[in-house]
């Protein structure tokens, strides 16, 4: 497994040729290159972009879903020459043949949040039995349905059932798509959403409570990986590397990534 923390040498070298454009300006390998992105990335890559097209020359353009979506999107044909999801989506693309083999690199680890409506009262969760008291006490909460593939969905689900309180939480349960996540919360409709911290950090009408406790706390991986049908692979390996620069790793941590 490729880390963006330990970087071998050709990847340092293409990271200095990176840097090394911003001064030259040279567009001579201009390329367009599609990155199809999970939205928890969101934040970051948007901030990081604009940089990169600016270093090296190429355009980047960026379509974002779920990590599930963003896996069916490829597996369905959709043109891309870059895929940026959770580390087993990743796993299972490069097992189909559709993202090259062993050329993947794990850029970024997210946490799950709760959050409220700005200026509410924030539930505490900073211990299991915490937790426990804050969703049997809550009117309403809602996360991500786990239908659609997003991580922090799948696993609170899973986590209420793990802390025998699923029953309980049920009636008062609303599964959410990523359209009307922040906004039921927002607008008073529920009292707590879940969500994986980076995109709660993004929303201007929410707050964040407090990530959930390190012993019920689950981190989603995400990894790059190249597309094997890629035509622009050499364009393609450089935005992956410029992920694993030290300017990028600052910008994910500040966007609340690990």
């Amino acid at each position: 497994m490729n880390r963006c923390s330990i970087l071998s040498v050709s990847a340092t070298v293409a990271v200095a040729l990176v840097l090394f454009d911003i001064g030259t300006g040279s567009t001579a390998r201009a390329a367009e290159i599609k990155l199809l992105s999970a939205s928890a990335l969101h934040p970051a890559i948007d901030a990081l972009v604009p940089a990169f097209e600016k270093s090296a020359g190429h355009k980047v353009t960026v379509a974002y879903g779920t990590a599930g979506a963003v896996a069916d999107l490829v597996q369905k044909g959709e043109a891309a020459d870059i895929v940026t999801t959770s580390v087993p989506m990743i796993d299972r693309l490069q097992a189909q043949g559709i993202v090259v083999a062993g050329d993947r690199v794990v850029i970024a680890k997210v946490g799950v949040g709760a959050f409220v409506r700005k200026g509410a009262a924030k539930p505490d969760v900073s211990s299991v039995e915490a937790f426990k008291r804050s969703m049997l006490a809550a009117n309403s909460i809602t996360y991500p349905d786990p239908a659609g593939g997003g991580a922090s969905g799948i696993y609170v689900a899973s986590l209420l059932e793990r802390l025998g309180i699923a029953a309980e939480m049920k009636p008062k349960t609303k599964l959410s798509t990523l359209e009307t996540l922040y906004r039921s919360v927002a607008n008073g409709e529920v009292e707590i959403g879940f969500n994986q911290v980076s995109e709660i950090l993004a929303q201007p009408t929410i707050d964040l409570a407090d990530p959930l406790p390190t012993t019920i706390q689950n981190y989603t991986q995400f990894a790059s990986g190249i597309v094997t049908s890629s035509s622009q692979a050499g364009a393609a390996r450089e935005f992956i590397t410029f992920l694993c620069s030290p300017t990028a790793q600052a910008v994910l941590k500040e966007k609340g990534f690990d």
